[in-house]
């Protein structure tokens, strides 16, 4: 049994004079087009998404992938009838496809959200505005990244 004050340092000494193995998970980039169509359907169900509305700004050349300036604004009087309930960002090609989810209401004043995001190649990111009255809106930016982020495993 192990006691509860071992170091990391003697618990890796004990594994490898014990003769085990330890193993660890590499896991490559698993979103695809198909996995971010997915993941918006999760979001979205069957409901029809429109275009305009969000304003999606992410520079559409941008040259390292671990920190990309990103903002959006979604058009919304934000009073307590017609407001924006969230924001959903996607992409296609990073490790997860569902990059962020901003929760709002009419109490925030304003759509207006900046961030900055991680993108593990070229690709195409869509920003999806879910708005009080059950509509969803949207945005798609084709962004080229010539430095990737999110590669695990890699050297």
């Amino acid at each position: 049994m192990t006691d509860i004050n071992t170091t990391r340092r003697e618990l890796l000494i004990g594994a490898g004079a014990s003769g085990a193995t330890m193993l660890f998970a590499v896991r490559p980039a698993g979103a695809t087009p198909e996995a971010m169509k997915t993941a918006i359907r999760k979001v979205i169900g069957e409901a029809k998404v429109s275009t305009g509305r969000i304003k999606l700004d992410i520079p559409p050349l941008v040259e390292n992938g671990n920190t990309v300036a990103m903002s959006l604004t979604v058009e919304s009087p934000m009073t307590a009838k017609d407001y924006v309930k969230g924001v959903h960002i996607f992409n296609e090609r990073n490790p997860q496809p569902n990059v962020v989810t901003f929760h709002l209401g009419p109490r925030a004043g304003k759509a207006d959200i900046s961030a900055r995001i991680r993108l593990s190649d070229s690709q195409n990111v869509i920003g999806i505005a879910e708005m009080s009255d059950g509509s969803f809106w949207s945005h798609e930016i084709s962004v080229i990244v010539t430095l990737a982020a999110c590669l695990e495993g890699t050297n």
